[in-house]
């Protein structure tokens, strides 16, 4: 059986400090109206999207310049039928140097195509990795999601 987690990649020619900072900045690529830390193990934020989405994760490992794992303890969509898909799903941002620079593993561990979100969530983190995460990394401004209603038209791109 192969690994159908949601998984995205981006090398920067950064070092995987600067690479573990912005990660640890999720204001600066996610969303600037995340309550709470990010930074070190047992925090607890919360990312919300009035009425959209609303996630409360818990940092279960913190490992400098190397690993970010999230834990999502509750979640709500209003986009899909089962609202609560991402409960208890894992996020994972592994750092490794590289001849290239730095590369950035992100794996959503639960995140599977037989998901009702699979299709407005893959393109929205690969978004936020690819592009907005990258940013942050590479010029220190990243491209964070400001308003509901550009989640809720990737929602609605993916109901086709």
């Amino acid at each position: 059986m192969t690994d159908q987690n949601f998984t995205t990649s981006i090398t920067v020619d950064r070092t995987p400090a600067e690479v573990f900072a912005a990660v640890l900045n999720a204001r600066g690529w996610w969303s600037p109206g995340i309550k709470g830390g990010t930074e070190r193990v047992g925090d607890q934020f919360v990312f919300e999207a009035p009425g959209v989405h609303r996630s409360e994760i818990e940092l279960t490992e913190v490992v400098p310049d190397r690993r970010v794992v999230w834990l999502v303890k509750d979640n709500y969509m209003s986009y899909i039928q089962d609202r609560t898909e991402w409960v208890n799903t894992e996020i994972h941002f592994d750092i490794a140097e590289t001849a290239g620079g730095t590369e950035l593993r992100f794996t959503h561990v639960g995140l599977v195509p037989a998901y009702e979100c699979y299709d407005a969530c893959s393109p929205a983190w690969t978004f936020y990795i690819t592009e907005s995460l990258r940013d942050l990394v590479t010029t220190g401004v990243g491209q964070p999601s400001e308003f509901p209603d550009e989640v809720e038209a990737t929602a609605e791109a993916a109901r086709g």
